[in-house]
């Protein structure tokens, strides 16, 4: 019982609420309440508030939702005009009370919307009106002006585009020529479409806010996102500003006709540095994910927008071709009474009236005296015709001018001609239907929003660094370790590079406090413009040969561990450098020192990474030599480059300590604190665990 309850629900939701229809593309409040304005249309405005009130004879759903559904539609600005306070979809600002505002059909809506002689008419919901199944709608309406529902296990969002790109793709779709449509939003902004897929489900398309930089101080904000109003861009930047994630000094609101917000840049802030903060952090780029779902056939169909845009055609033709054939059916039925009034007139047919002795008899005679001249009318002659000829008052007949009534017939005929030849090419004239629409009234409505192409903007890079990445000596990392020693600046949304003895990489998401481990060979923050060069010698298990590779960091999964040896058991790194650039770690030179050597006799290989071409991570290396190895270290006469930044200052080679084996050096590769930092002073290569 519960079930067939669910699915009746939710069929009524689906049909009779939240999802557009595809042929005229409204839903039925909105048809209803288009309805009872066409009935109410006397040119003038009428109070809304008198609006929803008639609208109730077809809706049962009470007033609020009619209001709300009449607001919508006039802040459209293309079926119904306004008159009053209606609200500002700039700033979000409500529409007026249903009593001091006022609303009437557009020239627009009457053109294209009604068509009551050819209009499908079913019973309101207490059976004492008739409403429209579907209106006679002859433009693709539902790309026009959107849509946006939530039924029962679906929902619906049809972006609106453009209306002369509306008509312009009509036009080629009846020609059989390509065409593409894009959205286009009232409150303007930049559009990256390159992941629309013709509004399918699983399409996305991205919606910046207009930002103009005024000056080294000022950003300007002169557009904002589809969605998005003022107030909610202002409170997502003063959030974003609050949680450290951009630094502004103030922000004014000077929004009326046109969006305008004023953004002052912090001292020392970079004005194109904080435009993509403001992409990142804030509502100055929202993406919006289509899906055109309408009803077709009685049920909910997924549509893309280019098969709307075809139905929609399809239907505007259909509905051209029955409005010619009714407009064809009554110029017949005029062209055959005045024919037949002349016939009447000329030919004193109505003195039959005076001299039958019946009505039967007078109505038989005139019939049998218009027999010559049916062959001349293009409809059959009916009783109901004979009786229509004989309530012609004397006085019209005393006045009858036949010139004037054959002008009268000739230009009907005229008319009847081109009406069939409308119909015989009724695609030619569908086509001059559309143009002449958007001639008439495409000059009200240009493109607001631009079209263009832009990278995703990676919130890491463009994040402010106000915190410090600090390491202590228990193993424990994050910028809320502040026991420990500074490593470098970084953000809340940074990624942390971890190298630890053995060998294994791993990049992680910074936070307050997490285990990297005891004596790292390396830790820093990964920086996505920096692309280090790593120079690396290692031992392949206890007794194995030594490997020097050279390697950048290359695509990784955060919180993936990376083996950058081969992984067997007692494995070793000798030697760990990073630098900048290739140059620079190609003047990279090592003095390879072998065990069990006399002491008289002991040399060390020198070795030149310049040997190395640099490879992936994974790249097992070149053998260096297969004896034994006691230590390696850096040919302090080579001529090698001062450390440099990669993101930060290069970091030294380190030579690890192992157990039950003599070292010379046990550095801890920790990168100097970020220039002008306050622990700049505190951090020396190797201070760490000495």
């Amino acid at each position: 019982m519960y079930g067939d309850y669910y699915l009746e629900y939710a069929s009524y939701v689906i049909l009779e609420r939240a999802v557009p229809h595809v042929n005229d593309g409204l839903k039925p409040v909105q048809r209803r309440i288009l309805h009872s304005m066409d009935r109410m249309d006397d040119g003038r405005f009428n109070k809304v508030a008198n609006i929803v009130g008639d609208t109730m004879k077809y809706h049962p759903h009470g007033d609020a939702s009619i209001y709300s559904a009449l607001v919508a539609l006039g802040q459209k600005d293309l079926l119904v005009d306004t008159q009053g306070n209606w609200g500002n979809i700039l700033t979000g600002d409500q529409a007026a009370a249903a009593r001091y505002i006022e609303a009437r059909l557009s020239k627009f809506a009457k053109e294209v919307v009604f068509s009551p002689k050819i209009t499908e008419w079913k019973l309101s919901y207490d059976g004492r009106n008739k409403e429209p199944v579907t209106l006679p709608v002859k433009f693709p309406l539902l790309l026009a002006q959107g849509a946006f529902g939530i039924a029962v296990g679906l929902s619906c969002l049809i972006l609106p585009h453009n209306f002369n790109e509306l008509v312009t793709a009509a036009v080629a779709c009846l020609r059989g020529e390509p065409f593409d449509l894009y959205p286009d939003f009232p409150t303007g902004g930049l559009l990256d479409v390159s992941d629309y897929r013709d509004g399918e489900n699983g399409g996305r398309v991205r919606c910046r806010a207009r930002i103009v930089e005024e000056s080294k101080k000022l950003l300007r904000i002169t557009e904002i996102p589809f969605g998005s109003t003022t107030d909610s861009v202002i409170q997502s930047i003063v959030a974003a500003v609050d949680k450290g994630k951009i630094k502004i000094a103030k922000i004014e609101d000077n929004t009326a006709a046109n969006a305008d917000i004023l953004v002052h840049l912090a001292p020392g802030m970079d004005g194109e540095q904080v435009t993509k903060a403001l992409y990142a952090f804030t509502e100055c780029q929202v993406s919006l994910s289509p899906k055109a779902c309408v009803i077709l056939d009685q049920r909910p169909s997924f549509m893309g927008v280019s098969e709307i845009l075809k139905h929609n055609v399809a239907t505007t033709k259909e509905v051209l071709r029955l409005e010619l054939e009714c407009k064809l059916a009554e110029l017949q039925r005029a062209w055959q009474d005045a024919s037949l009034e002349k016939i009447f007139i000329v030919n004193r047919i109505y003195k039959v009236l005076e001299e039958s002795e019946s009505w039967e008899e007078s109505l038989d005679t005139i019939t049998e005296r218009l027999q010559p001249f049916i062959q001349d009318l293009i409809l059959p002659v009916t009783r109901e015709d004979v009786i229509r000829l004989t309530e012609i008052k004397l006085k019209r007949i005393a006045k009858y001018e036949v010139f004037d009534s054959d002008r009268h017939i000739e230009s009907l005929a005229k008319e009847i001609e081109q009406t069939k030849k409308n119909l015989n090419q009724l695609t030619k004239f569908t086509i001059r239907w559309f143009e002449a629409i958007g001639k008439k009234y495409g000059e009200a409505f240009p493109r607001r929003t631009e079209l263009a192409e832009f990278d995703a903007v990676s919130r890491a890079a463009v994040a402010v660094e106000n915190e410090t990445l600090y390491v202590d000596e228990e193993g424990f990392a994050g910028y809320g370790v502040k026991k420990g020693e500074p490593v470098c600046k970084c953000s809340t949304l940074s990624d942390v590079i971890t190298i630890d003895p053995n060998g294994v990489l791993m990049v992680r998401r910074i936070q307050e406090k997490f285990y990297v481990g005891k004596k790292l060979l390396y830790i820093n923050v990964l920086r996505p413009d920096a692309d280090p060069v790593f120079n690396m010698m290692y031992r392949d298990g206890r007794e194995g040969n030594l490997y020097a590779k050279r390697f950048r960091l290359g695509g990784f999964t955060r919180d993936k561990e990376y083996q950058l040896t081969q992984g067997t058991k007692g494995s070793r790194v000798f030697f760990f450098s990073v630098h900048a650039t290739e140059e620079e770690s190609a003047a990279l030179s090592v003095n390879v020192h072998i065990k069990y050597q006399l002491r008289n006799m002991k040399r060390p290989i020198p070795y030149h990474f310049s040997k190395l071409r640099v490879k992936g991570r994974a790249v097992l290396g070149n053998i260096v030599t297969k004896n034994g190895v006691e230590r390696v270290a850096r040919m302090m006469n080579a001529a090698e480059p001062e450390a440099k930044p990669v993101g930060e200052p290069t970091v030294s080679p380190v030579v690890p300590e192992e157990s039950g084996e003599a070292i010379e050096a046990g550095e801890v590769a920790v990168p100097p604190a970020a220039a002008g930092s306050e622990a700049e002073d505190n951090l020396q290569q190797g201070a760490l665990f000495d």
